[in-house]
Parts: structure tokens; sequence; C-alpha cells
């Protein structure tokens, strides 16, 4: 296949790059055997029966730099949800309902048995397990408090013992462990953030003095990032600098970073902010913060190595999220005013590659890596793209139905006619960062196939067009996504949706769309709108827009919330059963492309213009 750019006659590979992502089978379960067996003597060598680790790095992050990959290098899994635990004549692994089907396919069977982490947990298997009177190893530098609370019950109920390691077993045996990241810390501009340093602040500190609590402290590096206005590149796909910070409620904050990350500018602009520190000194200066005082302990990010470290000086641990959890979740009107444009340019080269797919896939020589490749192009072009927000998720076919399939050179296959394409994917620019996914007909749909998406594009809209009372969390919202699913004996194995931050983590807390989203939903919030269907082996649907909570008109008794959505390209009309819609679900889709073709068209060639026309033109009942 050939493009022509400019003068240039181009092959695909030429045309396209990706270059934020790899494609390489990074797992590698050959090797599981060797290193399991090295595993269980480390083990003996430091007196211990078992040991339990997750997918984790000292700050919990979802996305880990390449020295923690402990699970991938032992089990060749390369999913961002997991926890292992080694006993002496048995493992397991556990991760979530969207990885199930990929661990299956990447680890090694007869070596780790697989069990989904939220039906029958770690700890309840450690209960099952775990023989009486064994030694159970953990890492206290990447366990929470809350994690070693529920390993202590159960190897209680197993008649066992927990054991903080000083040593964590796995970096024992992994020669060739990579280094940490050194990459430089840079100014999140006022452009961007809306909100000097200073004052945010000051904003911390008044919710210190409301809580009573003495001492913050910042285990989580976007925290620290949304603090000091400052972004890194030390993990994948989100711009953080791994740093800590030490906040009291009077007195100077602390900031611990590597000084190799800071240029003099930098430096010069933190320095007015905070004491600038090494990591190394982190628990000496903890230990002299704490003395005496309540001390805020993130409990979603903060390492029970913290919490031995507060008790031994005396103080108190205030548990809870970090102080700057919910300010951060709350964007301020430049940092709306960036996502919104951040979209807009972001749905102009989606916009872009969905044309370019429906003009080329259905000839059968498009593969998923070609897709990707394709739109991180895309993306480029726009000249503002500084990264993706997370590995673009790139389905055809059965590959679609595992939920957050991560396509490999091995794993790699065309798009081919009479299936379906799911591609997830997201952006990070200065200004905003998004996550957008569409199914697409690959040639002809089936009838199952139009019928099931059309089920998950009700609930789509049944959120989109949602009205709720201040107070409403997410919980609340949840069923609105899965009604029509469940109403024909289907359902989706994930959450609803999930906060975004500003060019920060595609994954925020606090609020979430889910069976377990607690948080109230506020105004300023952005969430995502993802329901799906997933039918293994054969196909998988998800549609995706960002979504911002913002205020409508008083009620009869109560204020009213609602959403804005941010996200502007087309869905397939061509999987649409208009017969299954209502009149208010078509007037809003009509309404929604409406908008598309307005907001996107201006920003496209002659070319694609004509196809956005079609591609959105009303539904007919």
């Amino acid at each position: 296949m050939r493009y022509v750019r400019g003068t240039q006659v181009l092959t695909l590979a030429a045309m396209f790059e990706a270059k934020f992502q790899t494609f390489r089978d990074e797992g590698d379960k050959t090797q599981s055997a060797s290193r399991l067996a090295a595993l269980r003597a480390e083990l003996k060598r430091q007196m211990l029966d078992g040991f339990i680790f997750s997918r984790a790095d000292e700050h919990q992050n979802e996305y880990v730099p390449p020295c923690e990959e402990r699970v991938a290098w032992l089990t060749g899994f390369t999913g961002s949800a997991a926890t292992i635990v080694v006993l002496a004549d048995k493992a397991a692994l556990f991760t979530d309902g969207r990885y199930t089907l990929q661990a299956k396919e990447q680890i090694d069977g007869k070596l780790f048995s697989i069990a989904h982490m939220i039906e029958h947990p770690a700890a309840k298997w450690l209960a099952e397990n775990l023989p009486a009177g064994a030694a159970l190893g953990y890492d206290p530098w990447r366990t929470t408090a809350e994690g070693v609370e529920r390993l202590e019950k159960a190897a209680k109920e197993a008649g066992s013992r927990l054991v903080a390691v000083k040593e964590n077993p796995v970096d024992a045996i992994w020669r060739e462990r990579p280094v940490p990241p050194l990459t430089p810390v840079v100014l999140h501009g006022l452009q961007y953030a809306g909100e000097d340093a200073a004052k945010k602040i000051a904003r911390i500190r008044e919710v210190l003095g409301k809580e009573k609590i003495g001492v913050a402290v910042l285990s989580d590096p976007a925290s620290v990032a949304w603090t000091f206005n400052i972004r890194g590149n030390d993990v994948a796909h989100t711009p953080l600098p791994l740093s800590w910070a030490i906040l009291p409620r009077e007195g100077e904050p602390q900031l611990f970073v590597d000084g190799r990350k800071l240029s003099n500018e930098v430096r010069d602009e933190l320095a007015k902010l905070a004491d600038i520190r090494e990591p190394r000194e982190f628990e000496v200066e903890l230990h002299e913060a704490a003395r005496g005082k309540a001390v805020r302990l993130d409990q979603a990010t903060a390492p029970a190595k913290l919490a031995g470290i507060v008790e031994a000086a005396g103080g108190s641990i205030s548990k809870g999220a970090d102080p700057v959890t919910n300010l951060k979740a709350i964007k301020n009107e430049t940092e709306i005013a960036g996502m919104r444009a951040a979209h807009l340019r972001d749905g102009a080269a989606l916009t872009r590659y969905l044309a370019w797919l429906d003009r080329e896939a259905p000839g059968g020589k498009i593969s998923e890596i070609d897709a990707v490749a394709a739109l991180e192009t895309f993306r480029r072009e726009t000249g503002k793209l500084k990264e993706i927000s997370f590995p673009t998720i790139s389905g055809a076919g059965p590959n679609g139905a595992i939920v957050h399939y991560r396509v490999t050179e091995t794993t790699n296959r065309k798009l081919k006619p009479g299936e379906l394409f799911l591609v997830d994917s997201g952006a990070q620019y200065e200004d905003g960062t998004t996550d957008v996914t569409r199914t697409v007909a690959i040639g002809e749909p089936s009838a199952e196939m139009r019928e099931r998406f059309t089920l998950v594009l009700k609930g789509h809209i049944a959120v989109a067009r949602a009205i709720f009372p201040e107070g409403t969390n997410g919980a609340q919202l949840d069923p609105f996504a899965r009604r029509a699913l469940w109403e024909a004996g289907l359902d989706f194995d994930h959450g609803t949706g999930h906060g975004v931050g500003s060019y920060l983590s595609v994954h925020e807390g606090p609020a979430r769309i889910s069976k377990l989203g607690a948080a109230p939903l506020l105004p300023g919030m952005i969430l995502s709108n993802e329901p799906g269907y997933y039918k293994a082996g054969a196909y998988g649907i998800r549609i995706e827009n960002l979504l911002l909570v913002e205020k409508r008109k008083h009620g009869i008794e109560k204020p009213l919330l609602g959403f804005e959505t941010l996200t502007f390209a087309p869905i397939d009309r061509r999987l649409i059963d208009a017969k299954r819609m209502t009149q208010e679900e078509i007037a809003w889709l009509d309404a929604y492309h409406a908008e598309v073709r307005a907001k996107i068209g201006p920003q496209l060639g002659a070319e694609d213009r004509r196809w956005l026309e079609a591609a959105t033109a009303p539904l007919q009942a």
C-alpha cells in the first residue's frame, strides 16, 4: 500500500510512526520457571515461607518505570493491575476483569494460578493457602498501610505472621534491573495551570487547618506536580517527576527530588516555595516533621513504611486522601478552557484518522500496529502532542474483547471485513489530557453486532444526558450505563468512568462512575463515560467520551448537576439499530453529531470534511 505526501510516494511504514509506544512483548513467560525457582531460593535464604508483591512503585503509580516492573519480569504479565503471591509449593497472580483474558495468554498457567482480585482477593487466598506458622514477606515501601492491615488479618487467620523485608527478594535476584529514571523537571506555566503554586499551598493549608492536621505528606507525584506547578517524564504516558513533599500547616514546605533533575531556572523557582532536598533525606525529615503532629498520609499512595516513621516519631496518623486530591480534581476555568481546546484539536486528529481508516481498512491490509502508528501520527501532526496518555488499545475482532488489550508483534492481526475494530486512545497536551474510544465496523457488521453496539450506545447516552442532585456519587450513576444491557441479560466487567487530570494522570481520583464510586461528583470534575460489551473470542464494543460536571438550573427542591461533553468525534452510524432507540436518544445523537460537524469540520481538508458530513448525517428512526 502506498501513499503520497507532497511529491513523495511513501509506504505505510514510512508514512506513519509510533514514537511513544512500542510493540515488543515486554513480558517473557519462558523465563518464569527459572526465575520463580531463584525467587524461592532467595526466600529461603531470607527465612521467608512466601512473598507478596504488586505491580507498584513507592508511589503506587499506575505507570511505573522499568526498574519497578517486577511482575512482568517474573511472570510475563504486563497488565497495570496485578498482585503476585509466591509460596514454597504454589504461586498465584491476581488481576481484575480488564486483564483476565490477557493474563491467561501471557503467563505460564502451570506455574501461576489466576484469580480475580475483586471476586477472590489475595488476602482471602492467603487465608486459605498460607501454611500455619509461615512467615510471609512484603515490601513496606511498595505496600500501603491499608494493604498491610488486610495482609495481617489474612496471616492471623491462617495462623501465620507477616514480615516487612529489608531487601526486596525480587530485586535480589534481578541481575539486570534497569536504573531509576533521571529526567528533567519542567515548570508548568500559569497559562496552563491557572493558579500559581503559592496560592495552591495556601489553599492546602486551609484544608489542614479545617481538618486539624499538622502535616500533610504528598506521596503521590501527581499531587506534588499539581501543587508546585511542575511536570516531568519519569514514567511513561503521565508527565510526572518522581518526588515527595512534606507540607506543614505552618512553616516551610519541603520538596524531595533528585537535584540532578533540576535546572538552575527550575531550582530557583521552586526554592521560592519550598526547601529543596534529596530523596535520601526524606525519612529523616519526615521523622522530624512528624514529632507530636497529626500527619495526613494518603491511604491510596503512601507506603506502609511512612506510617512506621510517623509512629516512631510520636506522631499520629490522620487517615484519608491527601488534601490535594480533591483540590486538583476540580478544574479551574483555565484548566477547563485548556481541556476544551485540547479536545477540539484531538477530535480533529481522531476524525482524520477515522476517515483514513474507513477508506483503507476494508482492503484487509491494515494491521492493529499500523492503526496505532497512524493515529499517533495524526495526533503528532497537530504540533502540540507531548505524549500519549496511555498505550493505545487497538483491538481487531477477538482482540477487541480483551478489555485492556495491548497489541504486540506477536498478537498483531489484520483488520478484516465483517469484524469490529475497537480503538481506545488518548493524548497528553500541555493544556489538557484526552481519552476517547470508538468502535467501528470494518465492512458489513452482523445483526448481533448492531444490536449490542446499540445497547452500549443507549447506556452512553443515558449517562451523558443525566441530570442529578448535588451530592450524587458515581455509584448512583453507574446503573444508567448498564440498564439497557442488563435488560438483555448482558453486562461489562469494568467501571463506567474514571476521573481525568489536567496534563496529569488520565486516571485520576477521587471521583469515578462505577459500583465503587463513593465520591460525590462536583462541578469542575472531568470524568470518562465508557460503557462497553465484550464477547470473548469474537469482538469488543466500547464508546467513550469525556464529560465535565457542570451546574444546571436549580431544581424544585435541590441544586442540580449535569454533564458537558468534551469529546467530539463521530460515532459509527453503521452499527446503530435505530429501531432500538427512543426519539430522545436519537435526538441526542443527532445533536451531538451536529456539534461534531460544527466544531471539527472547519479543521479538516475537503476530502475528510466530506467524509465527516456523511458520517454524522442525522439518524433515521
